[in-house]
This record gives C-alpha cells, sequence and structure tokens, in this order.
C-alpha cells in the first residue's frame, strides 16, 4: 500500500505542473506575443535595446510546452487509471473486519 501512497503523492504532483503549463500556455497567446527586449549596458554607460525572445523563440517555447503538455497528461491518465485497478484488485479478495461490519450498520 505504501507504493500507491508514493505514486499518487507523484502523480498528484505531475498534476499539479500539468495545470501550471496549461495556465502558462494559456496567459500566452500567439496573437498578443511582442518580442520581449532588455536594455543592455554598453562599456561607454549607455544601453541599447537588445532582445531576449523574439516571437518565434516564444512560440515555439509554447507548441514545445504543449507537446510535453499532452505526452504527460496521457501518462498520468494511463498511470491513475492502472493505479485505480490495482487498488480494486488489492481489496477484491479483501473479506470484511467484524469493525468493518458493525461500522456500516452503525451509519445506516
Amino acid at each position: 500500500m505504501a507504493a500507491n501512497k508514493f505514486i499518487n503523492t507523484e502523480l498528484d504532483w505531475a498534476e499539479s505542473q500539468l495545470s501550471t503549463w496549461r495556465a502558462y500556455i494559456d496567459a500566452n497567446p500567439f496573437h498578443e506575443m511582442e518580442d520581449r527586449i532588455k536594455l543592455k549596458e554598453t562599456k561607454n554607460g549607455g544601453t541599447i535595446p537588445v532582445p531576449v525572445a523574439t516571437i518565434e523563440q516564444q512560440q515555439k517555447n509554447i507548441r514545445d510546452t504543449i507537446k510535453d503538455y499532452l505526452s504527460l497528461l496521457e501518462i498520468v491518465k494511463k498511470l491513475r487509471a492502472e493505479n485505480a485497478e490495482q487498488e480494486g484488485e488489492a481489496f477484491a479478495g479483501a473479506e470484511a473486519t467484524p469493525m468493518m461490519l458493525a461500522h456500516g450498520r452503525d451509519e445506516e
């Protein structure tokens, strides 16, 4: 059972990553992108604008993030289904203890 708790913890973490990736993708639509520019100091003490990330670089990053998102989502769904199946099999052959039966009667 400890292995299932570990797997559930890891899957919960993966799902939280998926939600942050999705939020990042949603917050950066292609049609609103602009080149990201920072000011760089020159050796004479002035500054010049330098592109940090072009629109094309940002779009590629978003496309890669979408691919990673879909890959991880498929893996998480598959592992969740396998984990649920294993938990069902683990309890399928178990008999109810007298305490479990008594607890069930109390709720009625």
